[in-house]
């Protein structure tokens, strides 16, 4: 695999600013570099295995057999004879979360829980075929970054099991067709890493973006990015469906640090 070094570069993006369309510069398999270190990895696309898995959760997740949280994104195009407003663009967004769900104490939940998705009877295919594509992952992670994996390992020991998503992580979430504003995952054990696996079909865009290092990776169908979330300030450039139905879906493992020494 090629090695990239990541150096930082000046930028005025702020957490919350979108992020604008901008053509990829990292497309090819690559390992990253930081400050000599290795940091995480990318692969235009994953062993057959785990491609084959995520096929499956992207088929299940976009079903009804999966309860999701839906939202729909349009834009305002002039307004109707009876004074309402027109829309064009219309796309459907949702996501779907696994595993931990930390407290919440601004929505009056100050507790922890399992994600309620895992007691949906219908559901229990896409648990399995996500919780398979995380141990994939874990051992590719194994494989390329053999001292990132057993440093996660390593930070995991005060994570009880019953707080785990696999071994490497404790919560997943699917975003269909969901471009994030720049954000840091703040709330991630430091010294981890999240997996972002891509599912694209008919659309361009929905690539992430680091501004850090004047980054944008590749997120074709069934890439794969290996990276530290709590490191930098990152966003997803806008999905661009090229033909009716296109659309990206991330399938993501991340590991957060509220359930570190958790009951």
């Amino acid at each position: 695999m090629k090695r990239v070094d990541l150096i930082k570069v000046e930028h005025n993006t702020k957490i919350g600013d979108l992020c604008k369309y901008i053509e990829p510069n990292v497309t090819e398999d690559c390992i990253f570099y930081a400050d000599g270190e290795p940091i995480g990895f990318y692969m235009t696309k994953m062993p057959d295995k785990m491609c084959k898995l995520a096929d499956l959760a992207n088929a299940e997740l976009n079903t009804k057999n999966v309860p999701k949280t839906v939202m729909t994104r349009q834009t305002p195009n002039g307004k109707n004879d009876n004074g309402t407003y027109k829309y064009e663009n219309v796309v459907k967004q949702y996501s779907v979360i696994l595993g931990g769900v930390p407290p919440k104490p601004h929505m009056m939940r100050n507790y922890a829980t399992l994600s309620s998705v895992h007691n949906v009877k219908s559901a229990q295919i896409f648990i399995k075929a996500m919780l398979l594509l995380a141990k994939e992952s874990e051992q590719l992670i194994k494989e390329i970054l053999p001292k990132q994996y057993n440093q996660q390992v390593e930070l995991f020991n005060d994570v009880p099991e019953k707080w785990r998503f696999s071994n490497l992580f404790t919560s997943s979430i699917s975003n269909f067709n969901i471009s994030a504003p720049f954000h840091r995952d703040a709330g991630n054990i430091e010294g981890a890493v999240n997996v972002i696996i891509c599912k694209k079909h008919n659309s361009k865009g929905g690539d992430l973006n680091v501004p850090d290092y004047g980054a944008t990776i590749g997120q074709q169908d069934n890439s794969i990015l290996v990276y530290p979330a709590w490191r930098n300030v990152h966003g997803v450039t806008p999905i661009i469906p090229i033909h009716e139905g296109g659309y990206r879906n991330s399938l993501i493992f991340y590991p957060l640090k509220a359930f570190v020494g958790l009951d």
